[in-house]
This record gives C-alpha cells, structure tokens and sequence, in this order.
C-alpha cells in the first residue's frame, strides 16, 4: 500500500478513486501515565508516556485506515492527514483519513516515470507474463543508510539530534 499525503504519487497514474477511507481511535490516560506525566510537566519539556501513548494511536489508525482502503479494492491512499482532540479532557482521539486510490505504475516509455515506478512496472511485468524466476526485493525502497565524508557508514541521527541534509553515497 502506497501512502501519500499529496494529491498525486509521483511516477504512478490514478486508475480509479474508491471514496475516502479513514481509521478512528479514542484513547484514555492511563491514570499512572497521567499522574508521572504530571509531574515531568512541572520541569518541561517532552512527556514520554503521552508520546508513546499518541505513536502507538497513529499506528493503530493508521492501520484500520489501510483495512478500510483494502476492502475497497484500492492498492494506494492519497492526501492522507491525521487530526486529533480531546473529548471531556480525558480522552484523547485520533484520527487517519485520505482518499484510497488505485494506481498503476509508469514504465520506461512513460513520461513522468521514476526509477521506483519502473522497477514495479518491471515486476508486475513479469508476472504477468508468468516469470519463473525468483524476483529480487527492490533495492532503492525504505530507509538509506548515511555515508559519512570518508565513506563510512554513519548511523542515522536520534530524535532530537541534527539530521545531515540528505544521505550520500559511498566513494566509489
């Protein structure tokens, strides 16, 4: 499933548009959670127990939003946006929505394409045509990894931390 928070995917052609689809969640604090938090709050800064608390509820919205856009045929999700609030102080609501999509992948000849687009282009190609032959995972989806200067591997940067401006290949 392809998740974007734009209004187009670049390098994929939208097919059809299937509505729109969302995941829903309201959480309570937990009173344990509330009463530590409460006291980190008197220092400032982050508050670690309602951060975990709100990931974990993007998660869980995020995917039923998913479930919803699979039941209806679609393989993508466009202009995908979160939006919260509270509910009598005590609860906290999350929510997941975006339009589901389908999509096709450029290929080669197409005009707007890109490398990831024709490389799933290629595939589905293949299995179309019946390719017996195992197909290798795709090697330019998901995290990078940092190259420092001197071409060693440098781990990506904690929360918190300054992020470098884009990665690097290694020197050749």
């Amino acid at each position: 499933m392809i998740i974007v928070t734009g209004n187009e995917i670049p390098g994929f052609q939208i097919i059809a548009v299937h509505g729109e689809v969302m995941g829903l969640t309201v959480r309570a604090r937990d009173f344990g959670q509330s009463w530590v938090a409460g006291w980190r709050a008197i220092g400032g800064g982050e508050l670690p127990e309602f951060t975990s608390l709100l990931v974990e509820s993007r998660h869980e919205v995020m995917g039923r939003m998913v479930t919803d856009a699979q039941s209806r045929g679609a393989n993508a999700i466009v202009a995908m946006r979160f939006d919260g609030g509270d509910i009598g102080g005590q609860w906290k609501e999350v929510c997941a929505y975006g339009t589901a999509v389908s999509v096709r992948a450029l290929g080669p000849d197409d005009e707007g394409s890109t490398p990831q687009s024709i490389d799933l282009w290629q595939r589905d190609q293949a299995m179309r045509h019946g390719a017996q032959q195992q197909i290798a995972p795709p090697t330019d989806f998901g995290p990078q990894p940092w190259f420092g200067p001197d071409g060693q591997h440098v781990p990506p940067p904690q929360h918190g931390q300054q992020q470098p401006p884009h990665p690097q290949q290694p020197p050749r």
